[in-house]
């Protein structure tokens, strides 16, 4: 028998288990889809006969026992979860846009956005994230706590003038407009290095709050200009946007003097760090509190890409957060500018 141990082989065999792993994932998509549009189905039925024929409440639970009996051993015929089924066809039924959304996602997620989430454009942002990000369970459920529909609505950059068409829309959906680090073990008086050690020391929580495809380079990452040294507080990548992403964290209220100094780092990066085939950096400047007018005014005229966003330690949306969310029509717009 010849040596396999060739290079040859060895690449033959890479190809062979993702053609492997492809075709998996391909049938799973395709019995995911199938079971949605079973329970669907399922949910509409029930609809049309109470309709039909007046049935109360407790034909729910009728049904669930009989397919119970019937289909012993499969699990899916609760009578819980059946009043699922019904209220999902419910919901659906008459949105266009999101009906054909809703099979693209598993069960279980659809339940978890059905159920903690009353607004359609709300339903559609993370119907459409979960599919687009790959979101675990677990992973959904944060974002929608954390309130990440509106953190990311209202964020604050200038990307749409500092980055290519390409890459703006991606790199919008990686900054919030608030993060929410309650995994910290912080009192309400914290310095920048307790804030930056903690966030290092809980680096997989603070990813995930990031948003995803992000990926941690570094903390006080190190630069060093005409024999000065300067430091980055946090240094990430983005797997997606293919770009190093400097982070610099502030325990008080956003002044321009920090815009200057972002700047100042992506400028360096870009000429002594980044590698040729990488995509211009960007800043995610995290401060204690903001002014949204005068954030706008430090990002009008600078020309790199550049992001501003508060950070809260606990679960508390700001009051007059609501009043910056975009109109029915805008949010539509914008969910077509993200290309989600």
């Amino acid at each position: 028998m010849k040596d396999i141990s060739t290079k040859g082989y060895q690449s033959f065999i890479k190809n062979l288990k993702q053609r492997i792993r492809s075709a998996q994932y391909e049938a799973l998509k395709v019995v995911n889809k199938e079971l949605i549009n079973l329970y669907w189905d399922i949910g509409k039925m029930i609809v049309k006969q109470q309709e039909k024929f007046g049935w109360g409440k407790s034909i729910v639970e009728n049904i669930a026992s009989d397919l119970q009996k019937e289909y012993t051993g499969i699990s899916g015929f609760s009578a819980a979860n059946l009043w699922r089924m019904r209220t999902f066809y419910l919901e659906y039924r008459n949105i266009q846009d999101l009906a054909p959304m809703v099979r693209e996602i598993s069960w279980t997620k659809n339940i978890v956005i059905l159920e903690k989430c009353k607004d359609t454009c709300q339903r559609e942002f993370y119907i459409k994230m979960t599919k687009k990000f790959g979101w675990t369970k677990n992973v959904l459920i944060h974002q929608i706590e954390n309130q990440s529909y509106e953190k990311y609505l209202t964020n604050q950059t200038n990307f749409d003038k500092t980055l290519p068409a390409k890459y703006k829309s991606q790199a919008k959906l990686a900054v919030k407009d608030e993060y929410t680090f309650d995994f910290l073990e912080l009192m309400d008086e914290h310095s920048e290095k307790e804030l930056e050690k903690s966030l290092v020391n809980n680096i997989r929580k603070f990813l995930i709050e990031m948003g995803g495809y992000f990926t941690f380079i570094g903390n006080q990452y190190r630069l060093e200009v005409a024999g000065e040294e300067y430091f980055i507080d946090l240094l990430l990548y983005h797997r997606k946007l293919k770009c190093l992403v400097a982070v610099e964290l502030k325990i008080g209220k956003f002044i321009p003097e920090y815009a200057g100094k972002m700047q100042f780092y992506l400028s360096v990066l870009n000429d002594k760090i980044k590698l040729e085939d990488e995509n211009p950096s960007i800043g995610i400047i995290i401060c204690k509190e903001k002014n949204r007018l005068i954030v706008d005014y430090a990002l009008k005229d600078t020309s790199q890409p550049i992001g501003v966003a508060e950070y809260k330690i606990t679960k508390r949306l700001p009051k007059a957060f609501k009043g910056f969310l975009p109109s029915t029509s805008e949010l539509k717009n914008k969910f077509k500018e993200l290309n989600l």
